[in-house]
């Protein structure tokens, strides 16, 4: 099986769980409080790896408390982080705050995050996905996705947070998988012939999920019916998890409902509870559903 380059962010994430989300100049009262490794590169690799792909990792941290936190996690996991870079500056950090239905807003500061040197690193030719987001600066993505063009790798981008994306950029992607506000930003974007050759996976939430193949019919996947309890996540379990699975197998349409699975089971746990989700509870998912 080719192994798994991602490239991205580093948070360590400030869970806050509230009654409800504040207002603009409310100040509210909150019930309990998490330190947890995050960022949407980070994340994605982990749940990635714990999914069975063969992964190595490629970002920054800063030389602080969070930056050993968040290295600690990485090096107690089976990702190779030869390519993780350091500095002397602030790691990166965000801050979510979670009502009692599950909704979050976050805050994100990308401090080292933004300083990724990308002369730095190298995309190795036994590499199948180089998995990208938008936490990290557009010429570093870029760098990257000439790298693994040249090695013969697949460019995968989950354009989140949404930003514009360089003509170049997108002329390197295989595939991009954005939500629904990402989608109506990126309208335009998505419908021009400089995307026409890119798989477009739009995920919906509790609708599930669209794809977009080049040259065909768009196909619906429905969601998996489950009480939700937090989407908190849930978008980097989905992406990992699908990059995952189609490295093993090079099918999509078994890899989307594999990587659904896996979301499911994120979001129908409380963030607090969360034990990591390993390929033996989504094929115990699956067999339920």
């Amino acid at each position: 099986m080719k192994r798994l380059c991602v490239l991205g962010s580093l948070h360590l994430d400030v869970i806050v769980n509230a009654d409800n989300l504040p207002q603009i100049d409310e100040t509210i009262v909150g019930s309990k409080v998490n330190y947890i490794f995050g960022g949407k590169g980070g994340n994605q690799a982990v749940a990635a790896d714990r999914l069975g792909a063969n992964v190595y990792f490629i970002g920054r941290i800063g030389n602080d408390s969070f930056g050993q936190a968040l290295s600690a996690t990485l090096r107690n996991s089976s990702i190779d982080t030869s390519q993780l870079q350091q500095d002397e500056g602030s790691s990166g950090m965000s801050v979510a705050i979670i009502n009692r239905q599950g909704d979050y807003g976050a805050v994100i500061v990308s401090e080292s995050n933004l300083r990724i040197d990308k002369t730095k690193f190298l995309i190795s030719n036994d590499t199948g996905i180089l998995l990208l987001q938008n936490e990290v600066p557009d010429e570093v993505n870029l760098s990257a996705s000439r790298k693994a063009i040249k090695e013969g790798v697949q460019v995968w981008l989950n354009a989140a947070p949404a930003r514009k994306v360089s003509t170049e950029l997108l002329k390197n992607l295989d595939l991009i998988i954005v939500n629904r506000p990402e989608a109506r930003f990126y309208k335009d974007f998505l419908g021009s012939d400089d995307s026409s050759h890119i798989i477009k996976i739009f995920t919906l939430g509790a609708k599930g999920l669209d794809v977009h193949f080049p040259n065909k019919q768009p196909q619906h996947h429905d969601a998996y019916s489950i009480e939700a309890k937090s989407a908190h996540g849930a978008g980097d379990v989905f992406v990992g998890a699908l990059a995952a699975q189609y490295l093993k197998n090079n099918n999509f349409s078994d890899s989307l409902n594999y990587a659904q699975a896996a979301a499911a089971i994120k979001v129908s746990r409380n963030v607090n509870e969360r034990a990591p989700i390993n390929e033996n509870d989504v094929f115990k998912f699956l067999k339920r559903h």
